[in-house]
């Protein structure tokens, strides 16, 4: 397997930590409102990620932190008229809502920032004794010169870091790119005690903290959107690199930007959308369709029309599996069975640098060869791997659902019933009725198709 390391800017081998096992970080929300459709892309990829690597066989551990103190929330309360640990609880709770929704497995661990304080002040105080930190009335800032390797994530240098747009002005700083790990509470916001005084941590601090407590100094992969690279992980990596002489992850993965109708999203545009929004629209596959069928260090275009795209091609699945019986199927794709082509050119896609696209490309392969291949057995088995590898992806997670959408006994023996005068219609050549209850059934939602083998029904979607 070969993953584009954002440090190196190249594809690497990928070498786990400890053979057969992956420790996986992947930044979480900022629990001030509902997340938007460009912060789905992220959770649902190192969704996928953890998907495939539990596919593999490996022991996945993975976590993913919720930040539950920040300027934006308590900017939130205030316009809410609501304390800060409820407005965090509220689109925590909504967050939680809304990737069950989109088909997300639920992480090993989620740790909130505020949970952590005491491990969070422990970690600023060792930085401040070991020089690498320093303190200006009640706020505490990290010494960006203190260390040679800042900006090996980001390859920015402390020189280019001037006040501008990206650095804002501080005059309690020692130069304009040491950031904040404590800061000191203003009047009326939340506040805890430390050795510095009343105040709450830095964003960049809270991740190091959760990540590492629960995966160790130094782990696989960290992942995140784009836009974190710097400051974010650069800014952790730092604080891990002056705590243990360790980078705080070997392999650093980055999702690129989603644009809306070629424009970047902006409440402004009237463009912004949350995923609670889309979900109204459409469900969890074509969601995940959507952003799977697009490489994703690459910058994707949100249309409605790409997205109707999706919504039909994962019909087009469902049709190719829908043909056979579904627990016949489940029971095939959950047995250990030799690999066809079919499958060892999947893992060669997801294996270069997780080429979801390419490996998308391989279902469409597979629901056709379901429809089109000579032999019943081949077209089963088809099926099977198609319903197999689109689980990794995450696709048909409603297949329960479905098959608990089937009708009452009773209705399936009248349909049995109508499907066998049916039967005696065709083999007395009585066409004209033949396809009357072929015809009059599909009216009411029920398709049925006739092949050498026999005649099936299914509920139309």
């Amino acid at each position: 397997m070969k993953l584009y390391n954002t440090k190196s800017r190249s594809k690497e081998e990928f070498i786990p930590l400890n053979e057969g096992k992956l420790k996986l970080y992947a930044c979480g929300p900022t629990v001030y409102n509902y997340f938007h459709i460009g912060n789905a892309r992220a959770f649902i990829f190192f969704d996928v990620v953890r998907r495939y690597f539990e596919y593999l066989g490996y022991e996945v551990t993975y976590v993913q932190n919720i930040t539950d103190i920040d300027d934006k929330i308590i900017e939130q309360a205030i316009a809410e008229e609501q304390p800060f640990h409820k407005i965090a609880a509220k689109y925590a709770n909504a967050f939680l809502e809304d990737c069950h929704a989109l088909g997300i497995k639920k992480p090993h661990h989620q740790p909130k920032a505020t949970d952590t304080m005491p491990q969070i002040i422990e970690l600023i105080k060792t930085l401040v004794d070991k020089g690498n930190a320093y303190e200006v009335e009640g706020d505490v800032y990290f010494d960006t010169a203190s260390l040679p390797e800042y900006g090996s994530l980001s390859g920015k240098q402390i020189e280019d870091q001037i006040t501008g747009a990206r650095v804002a002005e501080n005059l309690s700083k020692k130069h304009p790119a040491d950031f904040t790990l404590w800061k000191k509470s203003k009047p009326g916001e939340p506040w805890w005690e430390s050795p510095w005084g009343n105040g709450r941590p830095g964003w960049h601090t809270e991740c190091v903290v959760m990540s590492q407590h629960y995966l160790g100094d130094s782990f696989d992969i960290h992942g995140g959107g784009i836009d974190l690279v710097f400051p974010h992980h650069e800014n952790e990596n730092a604080q891990a690199i002056a705590l243990t002489g360790k980078p705080l992850a070997r392999y650093w993965m980055h999702n690129g930007f989603l644009n809306i109708d070629g424009e970047k999203m902006s409440k402004s545009l009237k463009n912004f959308f949350t995923a609670r929004d889309i979900l109204q629209e459409y469900d969890a596959d074509a969601i995940r369709h959507f952003f799977l069928s697009k490489h994703y260090r690459s910058p994707i275009d949100f249309t409605r029309e790409l997205i109707e795209e999706s919504h039909k091609a994962m019909q087009n699945f469902y049709k190719a599996i829908d043909a056979f019986d579904p627990k016949l199927l489940e029971d095939i794709a959950g047995k250990e069975a030799t690999m066809d082509q079919a499958e060892l050119d999947f893992q060669d896609a997801m294996n270069d640098d997780f080429n979801t696209a390419k490996a998308i490309a391989i279902l469409f392969d597979l629901a056709h060869k379901s429809k089109k291949a000579p032999d019943q057995i081949e077209r089963g088995r088809a099926a099977a791997t198609l319903l197999r590898l689109g689980k990794t992806l995450g696709f048909f997670q409603n297949m329960q659902s479905r098959s608990a959408r089937e009708m009452p006994d009773l209705s399936k023996s009248l349909i049995e019933l109508i499907l066998g005068y049916r039967s005696d219609a065709r083999q007395n050549k009585n066409w004209v009725l033949s396809d009357k209850i072929r015809d009059d059934l599909l009216a009411i939602g029920i398709e049925i198709k006739d092949s050498p083998a026999g005649t099936n029904w299914n509920l139309r979607k």
